[in-house]
């Protein structure tokens, strides 16, 4: 059996495991592990060997599991119940100009049933020569998968796919038709001058998570959080499918609202809502800035429009505003649901727009509610194939 280590740089899991065995467990090959800073956690890591092996300064250990003593460490009980006779131990350091976040070693342990253990066969020196080699391998996959990470947590799933295969010259942009999503949170500004500073990251946190979850989960991409505001994209090829996932996110979105509304509630902590609006138009979609400092978004009219007809859910009362021509793409079922809200003219473009919002009723009929949810239902199920 052999477990294998390292240290990544995840805004969730500190590392990632690589397991093999030579008899069927119920384990998967791979998994992530959680912080080891604080609780359980720590805890179990200030138990293990590899705890001890950093704090001596050591790079290999050796473990005889037919005669473990009572001083042992956690797990040494548990690989002699399950048969295991000698284990090895190793730590295999980066230089410090390699490190990237706390990813500085590879740690790996490697485990005999065989009653000779290491000791048969120069077992232990072919060990020696071939575990910084895979842990050289690991390294360059663990890597690949931090810049991944790391290109869609801040640039967004799919501008980050686009920068990784190359898409990182300044000015190239390619030209797209998509489904615009802005939104940002009723009232912030008071909010945020009434709530203690403390609290103010994680109160966005909580509405940013939830419009970002419901982005995400519609098929969606979101590109910048901007102060309380979150642009988005949705940009299949079919525009009416983008159009109904947009509003499928909408949906979800207000869900998690009121979740989260009632969770803060609770806790006597402030609460908002958010208002939200879609359009559709042609932008540009790439590299925007100087050599030294690039941000990969859209810009374009379109991208001006969407912004100020959030804009105008406050002055309107709504909380959610479409464009008239989100409105138009949109199948007939679905245009059903809305109602004008009347013609606008928007501060900085050049056209008056008509807005449209969410029949009332939706919000407020069970029935008109239940109908809603369902031709949202049906737009996910004609999107998976179910």
């Amino acid at each position: 059996r052999a477990l294998v280590f390292i240290d990544t740089l995840h805004p969730i899991f500190e590392g990632r495991g690589f397991r093999w065995t030579d008899i069927e467990i119920n384990e998967s090959d791979t998994f992530e592990y959680g912080s080891s800073s604080s609780g359980e956690g720590a805890a179990n890591w200030q138990r293990s060997p590899f705890f001890a092996m950093l704090e001596r300064g050591h790079g290999e250990m050796r473990i005889d599991l037919e005669r473990p003593r009572s001083s042992d460490f956690s797990m040494v009980g548990d690989l002699a119940g399950k048969g295991h006779k000698d284990c090895v131990l190793f730590i295999h350091r980066f230089g410090d100009t390699e490190i990237i976040g706390d990813m500085d070693c590879v740690y790996s342990y490697w485990l005999m049933r065989d009653s000779c253990g290491f000791d048969a066969a120069e077992r232990l020196e072919a060990l020696r020569e071939l575990v910084p080699l895979l842990g050289l391998a690991v390294k360059a996959c663990a890597l690949t998968r931090v810049a991944r990470t790391l290109g869609h947590v801040y640039l967004g799933r799919d501008a980050a796919e686009r920068v990784l295969h190359g898409r990182i010259s300044r000015g190239v942009a390619d030209r797209i038709n998509a489904v615009l999503w802005y939104s940002d949170l009723r009232g912030f500004t008071a909010i945020s001058e009434a709530m203690p500073p403390a609290e103010l990251i994680p109160f966005l946190n909580d509405y940013a998570d939830a419009a970002i979850g419901a982005i995400h989960d519609a098929g969606g991409d979101v590109l910048k959080l901007i102060g309380d505001g979150v642009l988005a994209i949705f940009n299949p090829d079919d525009m009416v499918l983008a159009r109904q996932e947009a509003l499928r996110a909408e949906h979800e979105f207000r869900k998690a609202i009121r979740d989260i509304n009632q969770r803060r509630s609770g806790a006597n902590r402030l609460i908002t809502t958010a208002y939200v609006s879609l359009h559709v138009g042609e932008v540009f979609y790439g590299n925007i800035g100087s050599d030294e400092r690039l941000d990969f978004t859209v810009v374009g009219p379109a991208v001006n429009e969407v912004s100020r007809i959030a804009a105008m859910c406050n002055s309107v009362d709504r909380e959610l505003l479409v464009s008239s021509t989100f409105l138009a793409g949109l199948d007939p079922a679905g245009r059903d649901h809305f109602v004008s809200t009347g013609r606008f003219a928007l501060r900085g473009i050049g056209r008056a727009q008509d807005l449209f919002t969410l029949d009332p009723e939706i919000r407020t009929t069970p029935p008109r509610a239940e109908r809603y949810d369902r031709y949202l239902s049906r737009a996910f199920a004609s999107d998976t194939g179910v």
